[in-house]
Formats: structure tokens, sequence, C-alpha cells
């Protein structure tokens, strides 16, 4: 990377104006300010002891709040609203001398798996228009895959940076659950929301997440635990390493050439001194209607906030419920409504121990899979990250089909461990990604692994 910042933010600005401007633009980005930005890059040019990122301009998505650019979450309800203070990661990718340039598209409330469902219209994958790039944090993927920056911030709740990296043919990681402060991410479902990085590499991605990681006072939920220098794992060997493939991720029903990308990249890694054994998570199958019970759940508690009282829209209204109802009904989009109604009936007297507590219950049980598998001696799973690759805008008209393109990813989201999404081929032209998955707060194997597998794919070019 260049030690130029205000060279690389000149760069992202002109590169944005290729791609992403006008009625046949990406619609990646929302909101910039490309004065405060260059001057943000002076200053970091002009610091004497260069920090781990200088030279470096990133975007962040915008549920991530920031104190100069809107933060809406992609919705009407939000609209024009700038926070009073910054989010913990942004205040750290600053002080190690990155440069922030813009604000990315995404799912309204982070709530989609293909950005569709923003208000301000969705965003197009750079690898082919026609298809969507994934979501919710389909715009920070999309930014990265078409070169405006090499790292980008996004959210996870069911696998919204793993599923759009996949689809757009790059690096996408969620960390360990409390690895990443959440402090100035807007909240979805409290108890699954993280933080999560997107890099052009797996290097780019490590230096993003090496920066970012650690205890934070400000987030009662960020865990006091040591940060890894994850760059330190690139190495091509593997011996020593145990790679499961469990056997639920891979179904006869799955795309066979999905299947044999998978497979190819299992033996890549094998050929790298890694063993690879079967192994089985039972609970596998549950994730999704445990994951679309708990989430909206959670959804339903949080986004009560926004009513028209405190910041946002509002709706005038002759008195305060037909204000509440008014607001809620222009400012929220379908998808959101959808999911807080879902949330409000699971919750409801009479349904709660029925919905709410049984899928918690189910949820330590998945939990339970994971932590007996890496028990058993294995140092990482390996699936697909996503059944196929992107699909056509509008192809996926039915919500629950929509939900179980989170099916690979949403199990790890409940379980609270790592994981990151690494391409490892295409399918008519179409990136599909491969997922390593690692044991609580072992994000320096997981990186390890991904390393490997990207130093394999370089190789077979």
């Amino acid at each position: 990377m260049s030690t130029n910042t205000v060279g690389a933010v000149r760069d992202a600005f002109k590169r944005m104006a290729e791609v992403d401007a006008g009625p046949t633009g990406l619609n990646c980005i929302l909101w910039t300010d490309e004065e405060r930005a260059l001057a943000d890059a002076a200053a970091a040019d002009s610091v004497a002891a260069p920090g781990a990122l200088a030279g470096v301009a990133f975007v962040a998505k915008d549920n991530i709040a920031t104190t100069h650019l809107q933060t809406t979450c992609g919705s009407r309800i939000l609209e024009g609203y700038v926070s009073p203070y910054e989010a913990t990661v942004i205040t750290r990718l600053r002080d190690a001398g990155a440069v922030l340039v813009g604000k990315t598209n995404c799912d309204e409330f982070a709530m989609g798996s293909s950005n569709e469902y923003s208000a301000w219209g969705p965003v197009l994958n750079p690898v082919d228009r026609t298809r969507v790039p994934g979501g919710s944090s389909g715009g920070s993927a999309a930014t990265v895959a078409a070169g405006i920056v090499r790292i980008s911030l996004g959210s996870e709740t069911g696998g919204s940076v793993r599923q759009p990296a996949s689809y757009c043919g790059i690096v996408g990681v969620k960390p360990t659950y409390g690895r990443v402060s959440r402090f100035g991410l807007v909240a979805f479902a409290s108890s699954l929301d993280q933080v999560g990085v997107f890099g052009a590499t797996v290097d780019d991605a490590a230096r993003a997440l090496e920066v970012i990681a650690g205890r934070d006072p400000l987030d009662a939920t960020s865990a006091d635990c040591p940060v890894d220098r994850y760059r330190s794992a690139a190495t091509a060997d593997l011996q020593g390493i145990v790679i499961g493939r469990p056997r639920e991720y891979f179904p006869s029903s799955l795309d066979p050439r999905v299947a044999q990308r998978c497979e190819a990249a299992l033996e890549s890694l094998r050929a790298r001194g890694a063993e690879v054994r079967d192994v089985s998570l039972p609970h596998t199958e549950l994730a999704i209607p445990v994951y679309y019970i708990i989430a909206p759940a959670e959804a339903s508690s949080n986004l009560a906030r926004f009513d028209g009282v405190r910041y946002g829209l509002r709706i005038p209204a002759d008195g305060l419920r037909e204000m509440y109802e008014a607001t809620r009904t222009r400012g929220f989009g379908p998808e959101v409504t959808r999911r807080i109604l879902l949330g409000t009936y699971v919750l409801s007297a009479g349904y709660y121990d029925a919905y709410y507590k049984k899928a918690q219950e189910v949820r330590t049980l998945i939990a339970q899979d994971f932590r007996e598998v890496f028990e058993s001696g294995v140092h990482l799973l390996f699936t697909p990250t996503t059944p196929t690759p992107a699909f056509e805008f509008g192809a996926k008209s039915d919500p629950y089909e929509m939900y179980l393109n989170d099916i690979f990813t949403a199990t790890a989201n409940l379980a609270g461990v790592p994981a990151i999404s690494v391409p490892i081929g295409d399918i008519d032209g179409l990136p599909i990604g491969g997922q390593l998955i690692a044991r609580h707060f072992d994000e320096q194997t997981m990186f390890r692994g991904a390393y490997a597998l990207e130093a394999a794919r370089a190789e077979a070019k």
C-alpha cells in the first residue's frame, strides 16, 4: 500500500467518479466529503511517525456512526441524521493513519441478503451488474471489489460480511463475538451484531482487524483478550493443522459446481500439510429458523427507539400514537417492517416460551456442536460460504428463499466463533467463496488457513 495518503484519497475519489456515480453507477457509496477527506489525508501525511495504516483510504457501512457524514442505516427514518459521536472502530482506523472517504449503501438497518432493501436503491455487483452484491454490507463489499478502496468496514448479524464477500470475489472477516468494539454500531440484534472487515486480499483484512480489535471501555461486551499480529500468520505451511469438513454443509442438494470448487480448495490445503477429516455439526439444519426468531425478536426491541421523538423522521399527527404510527409506517421499508412484526409476535405473551425461549435453547446446542468439534482436535472448519454464486435482481422474491442464503453463515454468528470468506474460484465468471471457521478468539489460526488458501489459488492461476 502507498504511504502517500493524499494520493490514496485522490485515487479513491477518482475511481468513485468512474464507477459509482450517475444512473449507470454501482450506487455503493451514499455519503462523502472530499474536502474533509483530503484535509484528513494531509494531516496524516504530516505525522512524523506514520501509523500502521498510513496511506490507506477506507469506507464504512452506513450503520457505523461518524460525526461528519450521515448515518442513516439505509433508511428514510434516519435521513439527514449525523451522529454526535464516532464509532470506536472509526477512531481506531483514523488513529492508525487511515482516512475515511465515504459511507456505503446497505440493506435497511442491515436486514437483508442482497442489498435490494436500501431506501437509496440497490447496489450493483461490480463483477456483473445484473447480479446482487450480497447483503446487508453489499455497498462495502462492492466498493472494495470495484477498486475504490482496499479496506472497508461492514457489519455482521447472520453473514452480512462473508456472504457479500463471496458474491463480490473479495475477503470478508467476521471476528469472534466481543473481539471488536460495537460502540457506534447501530443495533439490530445485540446478541449477534458485530463489526467486520473486507479486504482486497487476506493481508488487507488482517491489517484492518489488527487495528480495530481489542477491549473498549465504551463497549461492555468487548472482550479483554490479547490481539495477535494476524499478519504474522502468513505462511504456506499448514503442518499440524487439522481441518474439519462438516458433512451438513455439503448436502446432496448443494450445487455440484460449488462442491467441486470446495473440494479443490480442500485438496490445496492438504497439499500444504493440513489433515482434512469429516466431522458433524448435527444441529446445523436448525440455524435458519433459530436465527430468524432471535434476530427479529431483538430487532423489534432495538428499533423501538426510532419513533419520531428524539431523532430522524417525524410525521406530524394529531396525537402521540398517531405520530408513532405515521412515522414508522413512512420511515421503515417492507423488510424492516416484516422483521419487527415477526419479532414482536415471538416475544408476545403466550408465544415467548414456544418461540424465543426455545430458539435460545437450540442456539446453545449449535454452539455446543462447534465446541465439541474443536475439542476433538480440529483447528479449523471449511465450508462453502454461500450455496450459489450471486443471483440476479428480483430472483428471490420469496422472503424464506432469500433467508436461505444465510444457511452456511448464520451458525458462526449464533455460536459467536470467528469466520472468514476467501475467494476459491468462479462459476460462469461469478465468484465463489470458501469459508474457514475457527474456535473463539483464534483468529490467528483462521488467518493462517486463509493465507494458505489465497496462496494456493494464486499458484493455480
